[in-house]
């Protein structure tokens, strides 16, 4: 039976990402599944993985048709996780394709690969 897996993200330095993304989601690097262009992150409580980090040489992509969406529960929540992600790494785009009174930030890993964070106290279904 085929089941979704989880999502990979292509990146330059396995190391740098890993660091990022397992302070940011409270992830942790999986050593028995690791090489120099792979790594496993999972879930810290032992619940399964989370994400993959794949070496790639492309371009990071400025307009990405499939980007992360990471979800708080308040506007507070949202301020407070950018600036903690911001002192990660990532950094804010200026992106150009912002709704009026947009419920989400777009922000950029320190590869340059695009996520948002989502306010779902103020989304819409598919706002972004």
């Amino acid at each position: 039976m085929l089941r979704l897996g989880f999502p990979v993200i292509g990146v330059t330095d396995i190391p740098r990402a890993a660091a990022f993304w397992t302070a940011a989601l409270d992830l942790v690097s999986v050593s028995e599944k690791e090489s120099p262009r792979w790594r496993t992150l999972e879930h810290a409580d032992g619940s399964g993985p989370a994400l993959g980090l794949m070496h790639s040489e492309s371009p990071v992509e400025p307009h990405p048709r499939l980007h992360l969406d990471l979800f708080v529960d308040t506007t507070e929540e949202q301020e407070s996780e950018v600036a903690r992600l911001i002192g990660l790494g990532a950094s804010r785009v200026d992106w150009d394709l912002y709704p009026p009174d947009p419920d989400f930030v777009v922000l950029a890993d320190p590869d340059g690969n695009r996520f948002c964070v989502v306010d779902l106290s103020q989304a819409e279904s598919g706002s972004n």
